[in-house]
């Protein structure tokens, strides 16, 4: 399975709120009216030419419910499904059954927030104990396949709208 994490590009500030509390879903309802700025939406059209070019036409695309997530997906030009279980407090677990990794038979993009990202990439990757941070509008490339009767997780590619 190919699972492409993408980290929406660059958006407004995030409306006050403890930063040493979780974003809860009660309190994101102006995080989830964020917009992208004049930059954001020229690293998504960057990253979305690039991901166009190196999706097939089965990849599925899975996007969080936040407006600057599909202002991002937008720049794709694909056709994408807008998914309560990528919203920016979903957890891992959400999202790995959301994609059913690693059995999907299919690519699925799945363009979200950090910290999830991250996170995901960390345990899908073993990286334990590390904080995983993804530029805005970065991707990460995984994949699975089995060796020797063992599962195995990939990188791909790590692409940066900066570097495409």
């Amino acid at each position: 399975m190919d699972l492409i994490f993408w980290r929406h590009a660059d958006a407004q500030e995030v409306p006050a709120h403890d930063p040493g509390e979780p974003l809860k879903q009660d309190l994101g309802s102006e995080d989830l009216a964020r917009c992208l700025t004049a930059k954001g939406h020229k690293q998504a059209a960057r990253m979305g030419a690039w991901l166009d070019r190196h999706l097939t036409d089965q990849a599925r695309i899975l996007v969080s419910p936040a407006m600057r997530c599909e202002q991002t997906a937008v720049h794709l030009g694909r056709k994408y499904k807008v998914c309560p279980e990528l919203a920016p407090w979903a957890g891992v677990d959400d999202l790995l059954g959301l994609v059913h990794w690693p059995d999907n038979k299919l690519p699925v993009v799945v363009l979200g927030h950090q910290p999830t990202l991250g996170q995901t990439v960390n345990r899908l990757l073993g990286f334990g104990g590390i904080d995983t941070s993804f530029r805005k509008g970065a991707i990460w490339w995984l994949r699975s396949r089995e060796r020797e009767g063992k599962m195995q997780t990939l990188v791909v590619t790590v692409q940066s709208p900066d570097f495409v």
